[in-house]
């Protein structure tokens, strides 16, 4: 099994980039009439980890990210802006 962060909590660096990420997911999903069960079974996943994920409960690699807008006929693009 995985070791998972320490304390159990999702870092919350970033904090603000994941909820976006997440916001842009669920729209994403709705707007499809997808079930978080059908859009984890397109990835490959649970849809706990779905559920997790779009509540900002849960910290995805890039690759898990990629693969969810993907199953959704979308991309990930990342910017690299001044702060």
């Amino acid at each position: 099994m995985k070791k998972r962060y320490e304390d159990g909590i999702v870092p919350q660096m970033n904090q603000d980039i994941r909820a976006d990420f997440a916001r842009q997911i669920r729209a994403i999903r709705q707007s499809q009439h997808l079930t978080q069960q059908v859009l984890a079974d397109r990835v490959g996943t649970k849809k706990s980890n779905i559920s997790r994920m779009e509540s900002g409960r849960y910290n995805p690699s890039l690759d898990f990210m990629v693969r969810v807008a993907a199953s959704m006929g979308k991309q990930v693009t990342i910017t690299i802006e001044d702060e």
